[in-house]
């Protein structure tokens, strides 16, 4: 049971928070009793203190999964500056060396980031084997459901490891979680008995809008419109990587005032953690960038979210324009809509599964007890060139061949005739399912775009039976003006804009 702790007291000392937010408090106290929790909270509550207060309490380690390298050493950062020293994040940009060094001192830490796909390292789980692990926390937990059974299938491994470190306390922390996914993240984690807490999601400074247009140039025409108007620290997001480079660069030269650049899961990873640092401190005003930004990001005063392509599901939608006006003031979320634009994500989806004529193909080479290691890189890539694969293909098959026995000991694959045919049919079974799903997700989000009621009241329909008057205007089909638009502050434009003249004649010695 949990120590007679006054929380209150303990967050002034060790983070200087005066109180606790909504739903914080309440997630801490099962922790602190041994109670598995499932916590949705909206973006921007403050959830990373659900699980770094307990870890400063607790007498073991606390070990977090953390999705993205950048969000781990971001937070890391943030608590060595805070006085938390006992933290460090794992992953493999860390020198063999001081890797070996942090395993052999692993008692030090009181918080340990990690990735999922880490913690398949044998030497990193007998490392963590040997230490109290008081606490399992699973950060942006939707990941399991979102990513896990394609993209990244070592979120589906994460209930074995937990095992192994004697089924320490379970914490799963996410911002959007339908019901269909809580119950996701509950059946692949294998803990059915969790407590949880779920609160509303809806940001009500977020003000919501949806702008029809006809073509690209039109859209590049509103972005330089809008940023020339409020230039304000803005994220735009695209779906191609090709696409978020041009446009930053059409973004520079026409519009000089700004600071702007790119970012994207194909960029040099020390590159993209400069940026984002520069981002942080305002060395950045425009970030033209694909998904793979933003997650977890603590930066208060984004005041513009642009989508210049919109995300295949309404959960990520959710969690990108959540990323805006985290202090509580009034932010604008704008989606730029072509009917043309529906084809990417239509086809994204397509090429993120397996075809039944490739999975045909693959058991069918590996008929008649045919061997196939996996150790070798040079076959995997000749497989994956053989069968017209792309690394997300890949990525399901080989996690379902694993989870089907068809890998043995040594890592290579094994055809199994006797039940090969129902595996097949097994395997194709959950692929349709996965593709199923998808599609739906993408027909909502689509549904979203073209309603004509409010779109607030339809974005959280999915979540929650309500949501909260917003403090601003609420969108675009409920009157929503940009000449009634007047955010907080303007950064260092701003400031600039007060003083041009007072600047001036200081420079002329006017009046002296």
């Amino acid at each position: 049971m949990m120590k007679d702790y006054k929380l209150e007291t303990e967050l002034k000392k060790h983070f200087n928070y005066p109180s606790f937010r909504t739903g914080q408090k309440e997630i801490i106290q099962d922790v602190m009793n041994n109670k598995d929790v499932l916590g949705v909270l909206p973006t921007g509550s403050g959830k990373s203190i659900c699980y770094q207060l307990p870890a400063k309490l607790l007498p073991g380690v606390t070990i977090v999964v953390s999705p993205l390298i950048s969000l781990m050493e971001d937070q890391v950062k943030q608590l060595k500056a805070s006085n938390f020293k006992e933290v460090v994040a794992i992953n493999s940009f860390i020198d063999p060396m001081k890797r070996n060094k942090i395993y052999r001192n692993l008692n030090q830490y009181k918080l340990i980031y990690v990735s999922p796909e880490i913690l398949q390292q044998e030497s990193l789980v007998k490392a963590l084997q040997n230490i109290a692990v008081d606490l399992f926390v699973i950060d942006e937990a939707h990941c399991i459901s979102q990513w896990g059974h394609e993209f990244r299938p070592d979120y589906l491994k994460l209930k074995e490891i937990i095992r192994k470190f004697n089924n320490p306390t379970l914490l799963a922390l996410s911002a959007t979680a339908t019901s269909v996914v809580q119950e996701d993240i509950i059946r692949t984690l294998d803990r059915p008995n969790f407590t949880k807490h779920i609160h509303p999601m809806d940001r009500n400074n977020i003000m919501l809008t949806v702008k029809e247009v006809s073509d690209n140039q039109e859209k590049i025409e509103v972005i330089l419109n809008v940023l020339e108007k409020y230039q304000v620290p803005t994220l735009i997001y695209f779906s191609s990587r090709q696409i978020t480079e041009q446009i930053a660069s059409l973004l520079s030269q026409r519009l000089s005032s700004l600071r702007v650049s790119y970012y994207h899961g194909g960029m040099d990873q020390m590159d993209r953690i400069a940026i984002q640092q520069q981002f942080m401190n305002d060395q950045l005003d425009v970030i033209c960038c694909t998904s793979a930004f933003g997650m977890g990001i603590n930066k208060n005063n984004i005041r513009l979210i642009i989508h210049y392509h919109f995300p295949p599901q309404i959960e990520a939608f959710i969690q990108e324009i959540g990323r805006a006006g985290r202090d509580g003031e009034s932010s604008l979320s704008m989606l730029l809509y072509a009917k043309s634009d529906e084809y990417i994500p239509w086809n994204m989806i397509q090429n993120e599964l397996p075809s039944e004529q490739q999975l045909q193909s693959l058991f069918h080479m590996f008929h008649n007890e045919y061997v196939f290691s996996l150790e070798k890189e040079s076959e995997v890539e000749q497989l994956k060139e053989l069968l017209g694969l792309g690394e997300t293909q890949w990525n399901f098959i080989h996690y379902q061949l694993e989870k089907h026995g068809m890998i043995d000991e040594n890592n290579c694959i094994r055809h199994r005739v006797n039940d090969a045919k129902a595996v097949f049919n097994e395997i194709n079974q959950t692929r349709r399912t996965r593709s199923i799903e998808k599609e739906n997700k993408l027909r909502k989000m689509i549904t979203w775009m073209n309603t004509d009621d409010c779109l607030r009241e339809e974005l959280y329909t999915s979540f929650q039976s309500s949501f909260s008057e917003p403090i601003d205007q609420c969108c675009s089909n409920c009157g929503f003006s940009f000449d009634e638009w007047k955010p907080k502050q303007l950064g260092r434009f701003e400031k600039e804009h007060e003083n041009w003249h007072e600047k001036l004649r200081k420079l002329l010695l006017i009046g002296e």
